[in-house]
């Protein structure tokens, strides 16, 4: 078995070993808790492990005091508040990682419900409710859910909820909550907590990257028709696939090395002599000539199967820019960078 390390432990991991550390007593009044799906993940991964390094063990426990500290800080007076103590503790770069790993459990219940709906069949649920509605919801969704669900909208519907999520502020909790018991109505019964969503232009520009080409084309002919200032600041949070030229070598040669070959030689098949030589000159010459033989070989390639290969590499991108990795320089300059 290979050696365990911290980086590569997914969530469900991470807290099979918090359970083990915490000690039978303390772990069965957890599960006692948990769905019957959850339930099952987290006891299958317990089974599966083995030997916990001390050092391994010890971080998760941090990991978990940090969290409970953020969300104590939360209860006491907000997001906001939390981001602010936590800084001055442990510094922005961690406040963020802390806050964005909490983040999926701040969502209410009637929202969690949504989040292992198909997307047709939430886009057909969602498409008669106000397009406010709408827009408020897919601010409570994973960015990659609610891109799949905007895009089973038809192209007026999706202008609207796209124009409504960019201009988005922080939503009252009691409003929320109305949403959320509507929900909950449907779905099932459940209890409620505070939150607020938050949209805007970052927001939009989060599912525009996750969504197909044709649908975002739609979204930002719109948006640029209705407001100008507004698409224009959206496209510049925006990143695609050809913008990987606005990264030095170094943030290059670390998205490489998190990328499937298959999937940079079909990214590859469709993009400017620029693009490709700025990747091949952060490869060796070995992966260089793999790359090219691959793309040879595989010949004529549905645009769409190109598309969703740089998709998946531009979502390692953001990845990593959002762990603090990588930096993007912007487009309009070098002290710009895209979010």
């Amino acid at each position: 078995m290979p050696e365990m390390e911290y980086d590569k432990l997914t969530s469900m991991q991470k807290a099979a070993v918090a359970l083990i550390a915490f000690g039978a007593e303390v772990s069965a009044l957890v599960l006692k808790g948990m769905n019957e799906k959850d339930l099952e993940r987290i006891t299958i991964e317990i089974a599966n492990m083995r030997d916990v390094p001390a050092d391994i063990e010890k971080k998760v426990i941090e990991d978990c005091h940090d969290i409970f500290i953020a969300r104590q800080y939360i209860s006491q007076g907000g997001v906001d508040f939390a981001k602010t103590i936590l800084e001055k503790a442990v510094g922005p770069t961690r406040a963020k990682d802390i806050l964005n790993r909490l983040e999926s459990s701040l969502y209410s219940k009637g929202f969690s419900l949504l989040k292992d709906i198909d997307p047709k069949q939430l886009s057909q649920f969602l498409q008669s409710e106000h397009p406010q509605t709408i827009s408020l919801i897919l601010t409570q969704l994973a960015p990659s859910h609610s891109a799949s669900v905007l895009s089973e909208f038809a192209g007026e519907l999706q202008a609207e909820v796209a124009l409504r999520i960019a201009t988005m502020e922080k939503i009252a909790p009691e409003i929320l909550g109305e949403i959320e018991q509507t929900l909950e109505g449907h779905f099932e019964k459940g209890g409620s907590s505070h939150m607020s969503a938050t949209g805007g232009a970052k927001a939009m520009a989060e599912l525009l990257n996750l969504m197909d080409t044709t649908a975002e084309k739609n979204i930002m002919l719109s948006l640029e028709a209705d407001d100008a200032d507004l698409a224009a600041e959206i496209k510049n949070m925006m990143f695609v696939f050809d913008d990987i030229i606005l990264l030095d070598d170094r943030s290059v040669q670390k998205v490489l090395k998190e990328v499937e070959t298959k999937d940079l030689s079909i990214a590859l098949k469709a993009t400017s002599d620029e693009v490709k030589n700025k990747i091949f000159s952060n490869v060796s010459e070995r992966v260089s000539k793999m790359v090219e033989e691959e793309m040879e070989y595989m010949g004529p390639t549905r645009l769409s199967d190109v598309e969703t290969a740089q998709s998946r590499i531009v979502e390692v991108i953001r990845r990593l820019e959002e762990e603090g990795q990588i930096i993007i320089s912007g487009r309009g300059g070098k002290e710009d960078i895209i979010v």
